[in-house]
């Protein structure tokens, strides 16, 4: 009676191992193009300021509510020198919010003359209208601009309309269930210019890679690893091969359960911490930090966040 011999332990493994069947028809839909660096962003392009920052919302109902915001901290003015020069400001904000489930209104005005302005709407499931505005006293500074996004199953598309004939588009679109391919164009007819660009992004669940190039000269890479549920590593790159002027950072995002530590060093020697701790319900402490070394400017501020 003849035997039956297991197989090898490496051919057992290839018989079971299948590789994935990817459904071309049913990608997902990727993100914004305006948006494929968004981790980075958020782990190193923290809210920094300098000084003493209170902000509170006061919620009138399930959709509307009251904000204001006092800020006192000195400001840089331009100077040609490596000196850094410094004014002590103070500036208080009022703003009213409007948030539906299809429309969102928010305003801001300024003790400095300024009046901020953002509208989202969802036109359809798919289409949504987005514009934002601010008007200042000062000649030539005010401006405006209207975004449309569509929305498909595996694409999305933008149109941007601004002041100055600016007109813009962008289209990215999913080629594998974990990379996205785009471009943009666009056309500033005040200066007379015009621009293209490319992106391409790849994401899992453990980590985020996104490249950036365009024809006014401007690479932007970043690459965020994901550590565990709580503790994410970030960094970027920014080239600009006109100008030949490079920038790298290297930063982490850590979330606790009161709080989030956010913090980054660049290439530049400026090291940044930023800290985010929840006191209560509708309380949360902020610390913000910032060093330059090769300026010798170094800046720390705190502030309090009061509502939700």
């Amino acid at each position: 009676m003849a035997t039956l011999v297991p197989p090898p332990p490496a051919a057992a493994a290839a018989e079971t191992i299948k590789p994935e069947k990817v459904d071309y028809m049913d990608l997902p839909c990727p993100i914004p193009y305006e948006e494929i660096h968004r981790e980075a962003l958020m782990s190193l392009k923290a809210d920094y300021f300098e000084g003493m920052r209170v902000d509170f919302t006061k919620g009138l109902n399930q959709r509307f509510s009251l904000s204001h915001s006092i800020a006192m901290g000195p400001t840089e003015l331009p100077s040609q020198s490596a000196e850094v020069i410094k004014i002590p400001t103070a500036n208080y904000e009022f703003g009213a919010n409007f948030i539906d489930p299809k429309l969102m209104l928010i305003g801001r005005v300024l003790t400095d003359g300024r009046v901020n302005a953002r509208v989202k709407c969802d036109l359809s499931e798919n289409l949504t209208m987005k514009a934002n505005a601010q008007l200042t006293s000062e000649p030539h500074m005010s401006h405006g601009m209207f975004n449309f996004d569509y929305k498909g199953s595996d694409y999305r598309s933008q149109f941007q309309l601004g002041n100055g004939g600016l007109l813009g588009a962008s289209y990215i679109q999913s080629v594998t269930p974990h990379l996205s391919l785009g471009g943009e164009v666009f056309w500033a007819g005040q200066h007379r210019k015009s621009g293209l660009g490319y992106a391409a992004r790849y994401n899992t669940d453990k980590m985020v890679a996104s490249g950036q190039i365009a024809s006014t000269g401007m690479v932007a890479l970043s690459y965020v690893q994901k550590v565990s549920e709580k503790v994410s590593l970030a960094s970027d790159l920014m080239y600009n091969y006109m100008s030949r002027d490079v920038t790298a950072s290297f930063g982490y995002d850590y979330i606790l359960r009161q709080c989030r530590l956010r913090g980054k060093i660049d290439s530049n020697g400026c090291t940044s911490a930023f800290l985010e701790e929840r006191l209560s319900m509708g309380l949360n402490f902020i610390i913000s930090a910032e060093i330059d070394h090769m300026k010798k400017d170094y800046k720390f501020g705190f502030g309090l966040t009061v509502g939700e």
